[in-house]
C-alpha cells in the first residue's frame, strides 16, 4: 500500500492497457504491410509494428507479473524476462531494419519511385 492505495490492482490494469495498446500498433503494421507500395515503406510499418506491438506489450506484461501476487517470488523473475526481452527488441529492431534497408539500397535490388533527394547516391558519388 502507498497513500493507503493498493497498488497491484493498478499495476495489472496499465499492463492491460499496454497489451491493447500492443495489439492496435501490431494491426497498425498488418494493415502497413499490406498497403504501403514500395520495400522501404513496408519495412517501416513492419518495424513500428514490431515496436509498438512487441515492446509495448511486454512492459505491459511485466507490470501485470508484478501485480500478481499469486505468483509469488516468481513474478519478479517473469518481469525481469519481460524486461530484458522488451530492451533487446527496442534496440535490435530499428538496427535490423536499417541494416536491411541500406543493403537493399546498396544492392539496388528496389528503385526508390518518386525521389527528390538520395543523400546516400550522393556519398557514393553515384549520379544519375
Amino acid at each position: 500500500m502507498v497513500f493507503g492505495v493498493e497498488i497491484d490492482p493498478i499495476l495489472v490494469y496499465v499492463g492491460e492497457i499496454l497489451v491493447a495498446i500492443g495489439v492496435f500498433c501490431d494491426l497498425v503494421g498488418a494493415i502497413g504491410l499490406l498497403r504501403f507500395p514500395n520495400f522501404y515503406l513496408r519495412l517501416h510499418a513492419a518495424t513500428v509494428g514490431t515496436i509498438g506491438g512487441a515492446f509495448v506489450p511486454l512492459i505491459g506484461a511485466a507490470l501485470m507479473a508484478i501485480g500478481c501476487d499469486y505468483l509469488g517470488s516468481y513474478r519478479w523473475f517473469m518481469a525481469g524476462g519481460a524486461v530484458v526481452t522488451a530492451f533487446l527488441i527496442l534496440i535490435l529492431a530499428p538496427a535490423g531494419s536499417h541494416a536491411l534497408a541500406r543493403a537493399t539500397h546498396r544492392a539496388k535490388v528496389v528503385v526508390v519511385e518518386p525521389k527528390l533527394v538520395d543523400h546516400l547516391e550522393e556519398d557514393r558519388g553515384v549520379e544519375k
